[in-house]
């Protein structure tokens, strides 16, 4: 059985007025041992998913259960509780206080949870050896390297000896050298009684992975097969905002109408592509995530085109028009 399990996760926020849906119906199966890359670039929702797990954040649909725990139904003190001693996460930024000495800084988790005082130095001490910083305990972040800093920010995360531990970026700010030690640190981590699950773009901790959940769309390949003719009724959805793009579309017969959802529920018209001109370039050029919905207004023919034979076609003549760009 599982440690951990997300069921048909889904998250919507608003963002200028628009409604933004990072993560859509994810669904996933962590055991104890295992180390999981969630991997995308900026945007892509990884520290919402993140912030989901650690129970910050409460998803609009779906569960999450870590062990016997239903994460999403946890209130008040059963979420104290949770976020305290099951969870230890690490941020991006390290989020170390600048007055207090490294030793200091892994004690606060400890004495927050009225953990004694000398039993939190003991165990920060512990910790700080156990990340090779034994000769720095009395030193203060300013003092410290970036990967040092990081390392400190590991040991404050493992205080508690949570059995999730949830990593942001961790090594955003690290140069290649600095960023070996972290990654030790955290394949270290991943023990039979810890799930690890580290959010990043950096590809270099691919090899570091049990498992990778790509949170961006991959761009369709050069020699991938062009969809055939789709025939739409009208109304009918071509894609949908949020929904990962392989293809451009031409309208060869009726017209297909760009909008974008509202987080009020509503709707925005962008635009109308008749025949001869093409929508949704972007999303497959670049990997990104449909940004608005294209539906048929009336009966209409499209063909999918990927990202090569679009450009192939653009290159040939004047046969295509009517951008309709980050579609």
């Amino acid at each position: 059985m599982a440690d951990l399990t997300l069921t048909d996760v889904t998250v919507e926020y608003s963002s200028g007025g628009y409604m933004v849906r990072p993560i859509d119906q994810l669904t996933l199966a962590v055991s104890a041992g295992q180390l999981v890359l969630l991997l995308g670039a900026s945007g892509s929702g990884k520290t919402t998913l993140l912030s989901a797990m650690a129970g910050i954040l409460t998803p609009t649909a779906g569960s999450i259960h870590f062990q016997d725990t239903e994460v999403t139904q946890l209130r008040g003190g059963d979420l104290t509780e949770y976020r305290r001693h099951t969870v230890g996460i690490v941020f991006q930024t390290f989020n170390l206080v600048p007055s207090l000495t490294a030793a200091e800084n892994v004690q606060i988790p400890l004495r927050l949870a009225k953990v004694e005082a000398v039993r939190a130095r003991a165990r920060a001490e512990e910790l700080l050896e156990r990340v090779d910083l034994a000769d720095r305990t009395g030193h203060r972040p300013g003092d410290l390297s970036g990967g040092q800093q990081q390392r400190v920010a590991i040991a404050r995360a493992l205080a508690h000896d949570p059995p999730l531990l949830l990593a942001d970026e961790p090594t955003a700010h690290l140069d290649y050298i600095q960023v070996e030690g972290v990654l030790r640190l955290l394949r270290k981590a991943a023990s039979p009684e810890r799930v690890v699950i580290v959010a990043t773009h950096d590809e270099r901790l691919l090899p570091l992975a049990d498992r990778v959940v790509e949170l961006t769309p991959r761009r369709v390949a050069a020699g991938a097969t062009p969809a055939p003719r789709v025939e739409l009724a009208g109304g009918e959805e071509l894609f949908a905002q949020g929904s990962p793009g392989d293809l451009v579309y031409v309208v060869e017969e009726g017209e297909v109408e760009l909008v974008r959802l509202l987080s009020d529920g509503g709707e925005e018209l962008v635009g109308r592509v008749g025949p001869g001109q093409y929508c949704g370039e972007l999303a497959p050029t670049f990997g990104l995530r449909r940004s608005a919905t294209a539906r048929a207004t009336v009966p209409t023919v499209v063909r999918g085109l990927t990202v090569s034979e679009f450009r192939g076609r653009m290159r040939s003549g004047p046969e295509l028009s009517g951008e309709r760009s980050k579609l």
